[in-house]
């Protein structure tokens, strides 16, 4: 396996857990009526590649479903990352 793809597996690993324990702590800032996390740094950290882990948490402990920048935004974010694994795989083939 390539040391780039090693990599970016090792990056997305990381931004799955960070974007999971992000909309964790803002779902419970929530409800504890706390200060929250921006909803622009929500979507940057899915952008950076947290997007699937955090779309799938955000539905799991239904935080943000009714926002449609979440519940659009995150899928094309998704998208948008699988193309560019596509991409890297057909560069390295």
């Amino acid at each position: 396996m390539p040391f780039i793809v090693e990599l970016l597996l090792i990056y997305f690993a990381v931004m799955a857990v960070f974007s999971v324990a992000i909309t964790v702590a803002d779902k419970s800032a929530a409800k504890k009526g706390r200060w929250r996390v921006p909803e622009a740094t929500l979507m940057l950290v899915g952008l950076f590649g947290g997007a699937l882990p955090m779309y799938v948490t955000m539905k799991t402990i239904r935080h943000k479903t009714k926002h449609k920048k979440f519940m659009i935004g995150l899928p094309l974010e998704i998208a948008l990352h699988a193309a560019l694994v596509c991409l890297l795989i057909w560069a390295l083939v």
